[in-house]
């Protein structure tokens, strides 16, 4: 298989990548060489910026195709276009932002989130998830019949440059009060990038197109679930204190960043949405205390004194259990 990977050194591509190598396909990564370019000797690299030139890939011959860095429409729409006729197959990584209001058990069929203006291409928390579907469609377009789009939730694991899950691993293996948001049987969602990365190339193999929700597990997944398995997989001694919800709000706590998995109830239901169409196009999922156990030992290899990228600085937590404790003795 001759694979070509726009991006490929970062977080899903890395592991697209190494699970790509593993197969013994024949590897091409175009990308800037801004991220980990030390990276997968054994692949050939082409360097330069999608944005602005393509040219290094005109009259290029590959199998298959995987976009996992394609933002705005005209990008993806130039890719795609070029690639057209020496590419069979191409994979788009969207996001489940792409739904204007997603319900419980939503599918694919969803509404979706649609710009006032089309023609903008400023990516911000209210444009992401729109320009990500006007980039789908972009490529349907350009390539029909032939296109294969992922929209994946809370993707986490080893190598997760957002922090907003290994917050939670890194926090609880600290141990102590560690401040839980919601309702300890509220349903979340998230996928191993391995186990997203795997599924991904079996579905390229067996030339799988149209569009999946790309999150798991495939069991029900509680946020205290979620919680309790860290402390057991680190051993630690941390004890939660759920908070209501309307307090975090009320105290401006932001919900996803600040604490991630926490998105207030009566919102978006982005870590509930319906996978049966996944599953039953093969994704699996390896069992919770696996990633979380490589996710602790791959944050555990981290500088001390590495910047955190979502979650609560400690000094902040401790203030809000405070006035949280003070408020119930109140």
């Amino acid at each position: 298989m001759r694979l070509l990977v726009l991006g490929g050194t970062v977080f899903l591509g890395r592991h697209l990548v190494a699970e790509a190598l593993e197969r013994g396909y024949q590897v091409t990564l175009f990308h800037r060489g801004q991220h980990n370019p030390e990276l997968f000797p054994a692949a050939e690299r082409i360097r330069g910026d999608r944005t602005l030139d393509l040219s290094a890939l005109r009259g290029r011959e590959f199998d298959a195709v995987v976009d996992t860095c394609g933002y705005v429409p005209r990008h993806v729409a130039a890719a795609a276009q070029l690639l057209a006729d020496s590419v069979g197959h191409y994979t788009f990584i969207s996001t489940c932002s792409v739904y204007a209001a997603p319900q419980p058990g939503a599918d694919e069929d969803a509404p979706v989130g649609v710009l006032t203006d089309p023609t903008q291409e400023q990516v911000t928390g209210e444009t992401y998830g729109p320009l990500k579907f006007l980039c789908e469609q972009a490529a349907f377009q350009a390539m029909p019949g032939r296109v294969l789009v992922l929209r994946p939730g809370l993707i986490v694991g080893p190598h997760d440059p957002s922090d907003r899950f290994t917050y939670w691993v890194h926090r609880i293996a600290q141990g102590d009060e560690v401040l839980a948001p919601g309702r300890p049987e509220r349903p979340v969602q998230l996928i191993d990038a391995r186990d997203l990365a795997a599924w991904i190339l079996d579905l390229i193999e067996g030339r799988v197109t149209g569009s999946f929700n790309a999150t798991g597990p495939n069991y029900p997944l509680t946020m205290q679930a979620v919680l309790h398995t860290c402390r057991s997989v680190s051993g630690s001694d941390a004890a939660f204190t759920w908070v209501p919800e309307a307090f975090l709000l009320a105290h401006g706590v932001v919900p996803w960043s600040e604490l991630p998995l926490w998105i207030p109830e009566g919102g978006p239901a982005l870590l509930e949405l319906s996978i049966g169409k996944a599953l039953a196009a093969g994704l699996r999922c390896r069992p919770l205390g696996a990633t979380v156990g490589d996710t602790l030992a791959w944050d555990r290899t981290l500088p001390p004194d590495a910047p955190r990228h979502a979650g609560l600085a400690g000094e902040r937590e401790a203030e809000l259990l405070a006035l949280w404790h003070g408020q119930e003795s109140g």
